[in-house]
């Protein structure tokens, strides 16, 4: 058999914590996504290297550095988990859709409507899984590199050469208000004017801030801002408290806590743009994911949409 390296690597477990220590940049990133202790995430890390015989990675300060032996097992842990998914796959298809995990990895703005889409395919398919990971746009390209998720959900598709992005409903941006402000009641409100108050904005690479500056570049128009927040729903509370104004997806308005708000009634607004499904090209999709992209562009899409209108109403 040659080496027995196989055997004294534990578990996939154990894959599972390197590779996402290694994602997270962070013991207490992973410990969050893997639902596991920071001592338990230290002790399976240690377990792993005394199986190698080598050091994995060296804490300088508050950063993680991995060695070249840490980064040789966390693309081999790459590859292994890669070929459990596909065995999950096939097994998924002998036993008829009955079981299985889809993967979504979707940008923070879309969490407010995708679980509305969510909810009526899992009803239909009880036996499913659903791996469900939020974050920032930078993260989630990162996960679409790494091919860990079967779609992905963006505003602003990346320039990618290998992906296919589906636009599957609008995404509308609309200037918020505090109900209070003296703007609230006016209509027809021109860019210039509303410009000149205080703004809080998403940070530098959300799809958000991207399309905000594209369109008031086209109009030679610049924001007073007074604050960059990582968070639609800090903005929004920033917003209720008189901090500022704000441009978001109407969908942050749909769904959550949004009392307290209004939406301005601006010259040209709103910003209209679309959210997309965004694949690789070549990477085979599992019958759960075919079925979850029917589904989507199907009865999906019109539910998805259907409800939005009703919430949209004003």
């Amino acid at each position: 058999m040659g080496s027995r390296l196989f055997a004294r690597i534990g578990t996939f477990r154990q894959l599972e914590v390197i590779l996402t220590v290694y994602q997270q940049k962070s013991i207490k990133l992973a410990s969050e996504v893997l639902h596991l202790t920071q001592p338990t995430i230290s002790m399976q890390l240690k377990k792993l290297s005394d199986a190698v015989g080598l050091p994995l990675y060296h804490q300088i300060g508050k950063k993680l550095v991995f060695t070249d032996a840490g980064a040789k097992v966390v693309a081999s842990a790459q590859d292994v988990l890669e070929r459990m998914r596909h065995l999950d796959m096939e097994l998924s298809e002998l036993k008829g859709m009955q079981a299985g995990t889809l993967r979504l990895a979707v940008v923070t703005t879309s969490k407010y409507f995708i679980p509305h889409l969510l909810g009526p395919f899992c009803k239909r398919y009880p036996g499913i899984d659903v791996s469900f990971n939020v974050g920032n746009r930078q993260q989630i390209i990162q996960r679409m590199e790494q091919g860990l998720d079967d779609f992905y959900v963006f505003s602003n598709v990346p320039d990618r050469i290998n992906i296919e992005a589906i636009d599957f409903i609008d995404n509308p941006l609309v200037v918020l208000a505090p109900e209070d402000h003296p703007l609230a009641k006016k209509k027809n409100l021109p860019i210039e004017q509303v410009a000149k108050e205080p703004f809080l904005i998403r940070e530098q690479g959300s799809g958000t801030r991207f399309a905000t500056e594209k369109f008031l570049n086209k109009l030679n128009v610049s924001l007073n801002i007074r604050m960059t927040i990582e968070s639609n729903e800090a903005i929004k509370h920033s917003v209720m408290s008189g901090l500022g104004l704000a441009i978001l997806s109407q969908h942050t308005l749909a769904f959550g806590d949004s009392k307290g708000l209004v939406k301005l009634d601006v010259q040209q607004f709103p910003i209209l743009s679309k959210w997309y499904l965004v694949k690789h090209k070549h990477k085979q999709l599992s019958p759960i994911a075919k079925t979850f992209l029917a589904f989507l562009e199907s009865e999906g899409r019109a539910e998805l949409n259907a409800e939005l209108a009703r919430t949209f109403k004003d």
